[in-house]
């Protein structure tokens, strides 16, 4: 642990990711790793949203007999 340590910003970790923050405050680095944390969700919220569909869809099948 150097004696600047608390000196540097320190990063917001990629869960404190704002729509609509401003980001012309952001590098370029930084906005290829929330490109890539953005996409990671994206997928994830479209993974969530195919098992309720099939959840659903079983349900439907099951209360249809």
């Amino acid at each position: 642990m150097s004696l600047f340590d608390d000196d540097v910003p320190k990063k917001s970790a990629a869960a404190a990711i704002t729509v609509g923050e401003d980001l012309g405050k952001l590098s370029e680095t930084d906005l290829a790793e929330r490109i890539e944390a953005l996409a990671g969700e994206i997928e994830r919220t479209k993974s969530e949203l195919e098992q309720r569909s099939t959840i659903r869809d079983a349900a439907n099948a099951f209360f249809q007999k």
